[in-house]
């Protein structure tokens, strides 16, 4: 049983005794109130890590206690406790916040189980917002509440309590499939264990093979000394394989091996080792396409594949893009020792209604820029390069039948969202800023 510190409020004095006793027999640090005033005190004095909360209190009665733990305390869980025949207010009191609830009388091992998974799913949630503030930290290229986002946070969470289910991650490049790498990593059962990386486009194709294997000493010109693979760093932990689809034929055989059987040998070893890895693979590619033109193998394609995720492009993201954009100026400003820059309304939206093709490598290198030469500074429209400002080109003969073709594109998306202009944008694949800008453009603002 997990240490937790409980708090009992209820007033029937013989029954919280019964049970202080039980769950302190468990080594639970268990402490007990018998009025809702006075249990609401204790929780905002010493907050516990679960209340277990009596539905009938003598004046302010445990709905009033849930509501005020709820806005004080919006973290704490609460399990509501109802006499038989209360179920239906129970059921009430979970759905106004309550984490989940017990019906009198009930047995110790009912209510140390319930402790256990709700204080677990409480402590799975406080890391999952940590390791989400601590991508964000590092790079803050997960940054964002965007529909598409919270697909990926959720697929994310889902998937990384598996140790050993193997993760494709489908992407264009600066999308930060290495980030969605590190977090799955970081919520998984070998969260404790190595994070390695390797970047199969990054190495020439005869060193790494020793890159990733390890090679023994002499095994080929230059190995002056035996050197430890990367799966071998891994073993225990997490093997990231970034741009995959970069990986020499020949080598695929070998890793293949390795994903079926857990063992490999080192470029000019005797014998093979073992390793317990769980692999994470990224590419760019479309691998269909790859293992249809025979540069990749069809079997590796589904050893890796065993859950798909795709890192959206920022061009989908278009509500984030604020948000991501000063959030990257603050970690600049961190780095540069300055004041971050600020974007104007103007700016921002022509933030929004580009099209991003570097993704957030390419706004986190415009950040960069922005803040070496106007640290603390507001940008405008005129501080920001030619290619996010100006209108593609066209000529006169065509501008008409474009704007024509634009309009019943636009129209076309907002009928058929009911005229709701967030899901419009997204049917047409741009944000609800750079929809705004061309409604106005064409006079259906």
């Amino acid at each position: 049983m997990t240490a937790a510190r409980i708090l009992v409020i209820d007033d029937e004095k013989s029954f919280v005794r019964s049970l202080l006793f039980g769950l302190q027999e468990e080594g639970l640090d268990a402490d007990a109130a018998y009025t809702g005033e006075d249990g609401l005190a204790a929780a905002r004095s010493n907050p516990p890590d679960l209340v277990l909360l009596d539905l009938r209190l003598p004046g302010m009665d445990g709905m009033d206690v849930l509501a005020a733990l709820n806005q004080e305390l919006p973290e704490l869980p609460v399990v509501m406790i109802s006499a038989h025949g209360d179920t239906r207010a129970a059921v009430q009191a979970v759905k106004a916040g309550a984490s989940d609830y017990l019906t009198k009388p009930f047995a110790l091992d009912e209510v140390l189980h319930l402790i256990e998974t709700t204080t677990r799913r409480e402590r799975l949630r406080s890391e999952l917002n940590y390791h989400r503030e601590r991508a964000a930290d590092t790079d803050s290229g997960l940054v964002g509440d965007s529909p598409p986002m919270q697909t990926l946070w959720t697929t994310i969470q889902r998937v990384a309590g598996s140790s050993t289910a193997r993760i494709l991650l489908q992407g264009e490049s600066g999308t930060g499939k290495a980030l969605v790498a590190r977090a799955i990593h970081a919520q998984s059962p070998r969260a404790a264990q190595a994070f390695v990386e390797i970047n199969c486009a990054a190495l020439p194709e005869q060193l790494i093979e020793a890159e990733l294997f390890g090679a023994e000493k002499g095994a080929y010109t230059g190995a002056h000394q035996r050197r430890a693979g990367l799966v071998s760093l891994a073993d225990g932990g997490t093997l990231f394989l970034d741009e995959v689809g970069e990986l020499p034929f020949p080598l695929q055989a070998k890793l293949l091996h390795f994903l079926e059987n857990g063992d490999y040998r080192p470029v000019g070893a005797a014998r093979s080792q073992s390793a317990d890895v769980r692999v994470v693979a990224a590419t760019n590619r479309s691998l269909d396409t790859e293992v249809r033109d025979g540069r990749f193998r069809e079997d590796l394609y589904f050893r890796l594949n065993v859950f798909e995720l795709r890192v959206p492009p920022l061009r989908e993201r278009g509500d984030d893009i604020a948000t991501l954009a000063q959030a990257l100026a603050q970690r600049q400003a961190e780095t540069e020792g300055c004041q971050p820059v600020h974007f104007s309304t103007a700016a921002m939206e022509q933030l929004a209604g580009y099209a991003w093709p570097g993704n957030v490598r390419e706004l986190k290198n415009l950040v960069e820029r922005l803040t070496i030469l106007y640290p603390g500074g507001l940008i405008e429209p005129a501080h920001l390069p030619a290619e996010i400002t100006r209108e593609p080109p066209a000529s006169p003969q065509l501008d008409e039948r474009l704007d024509q073709t634009e309009r019943r594109m636009v129209l076309d998306a907002l009928e058929a969202s009911g005229g709701r202009k967030g899901e419009a944008a997204a049917r047409l694949g741009i944000s609800r800023h750079a929809l705004k800008r061309r409604m106005q453009r064409l006079g259906l603002a």
